[in-house]
């Protein structure tokens, strides 16, 4: 039978990306976001594909109860779940002390809490089974603080240290868990960030089809950590060289501009 995949984040950007590569084959996916509309229309065109099934279940996973809901969804449909992708997130950029508390705390719950939720419930069932993967989006902001968005990079840093770890857990025991780690990327991520016009993004942001292809290929071979891209892997080695301030000073400037 086709493995059954969930998706967080799937309305958009790189979740939508990794729907529509996964329905190249034969599979069962099962889609999450806010944006019934978008999810909708996502389903209506990856069902038109040969052995491909869709369902939809919209939360917010930014809330404990839509989090729930999602499980509960899953769950009245009888789903078992064999690959869970985390990748819903959001980040915010400004001065953490000019910024909106509601946005921070928000962050931290779709980024961590959801993530680590779904993780919780769902691995188990997989280490019963023997088989299983899972993704979990982290970011090359994972390796570095990041002044101007304080709260997202550290965000990112529990991510991959968390997967990290649960990759040498469940070692050898036919489940894996794969950190992701893309840089700045070509999605509706930086609008909804405020980032578009930072030298980060102008500079370099790249395609989400590369990301997808890399996560996919990492998340295959049971990977423990993938950064997507040659100068992403450099960057992200690169981090441990450089003293701290200079790297702080540098993101800094990277984010908007300052300093």
């Amino acid at each position: 039978m086709p493995d059954t995949i969930l998706i967080t984040g799937a309305s958009a950007g790189l979740g939508a990306a990794f729907a529509r590569s996964l329905a190249r084959k034969p599979v069962t996916l099962v889609l999450t976001a806010r944006r019934t509309e978008r999810l909708s229309a996502l389903a209506r065109e990856l069902c038109e594909r040969p052995g491909v099934e869709v369902h939809i279940v919209s939360a917010d996973l930014g809330r404990a109860d839509g989090v729930k809901a999602l499980l509960d969804g899953i769950a009245d449909r009888g789903l078992h779940i064999d690959t869970l992708i985390n990748n819903a997130g959001f980040g915010a950029l400004g001065d953490f002390t000019d910024s909106d508390l509601a946005t921070q705390t928000g962050m931290i719950d779709v980024n961590i809490r959801a993530l680590v939720t779904l993780t919780h419930s769902l691995l188990p069932p997989m280490l019963a089974r023997g088989r299983g993967a899972v993704l979990n989006i982290a970011s090359t902001a994972a390796f570095q603080p990041g002044p101007y968005m304080a709260v997202y990079y550290a965000s990112k840093a529990f991510v991959l240290h968390f997967s990290e770890a649960l990759h040498e857990e469940v070692k050898g025991r036919g489940v894996t868990v794969t950190a992701l780690c893309p840089g700045p990327t070509r999605t509706e991520f930086a609008d909804v960030a405020g980032m578009t016009q930072t030298p980060l993004f102008e500079r370099f942001a790249g395609a989400s089809d590369q990301v997808v292809r890399d996560g996919l290929a990492a998340m295959e071979r049971g990977q423990a950590v993938m950064v997507s891209g040659l100068f992403n892997r450099l960057t992200a080695t690169g981090t441990r060289l450089v003293p701290r301030a200079l790297l702080r000073g540098a993101v800094a400037k990277l984010q908007n501009g300052r300093r």
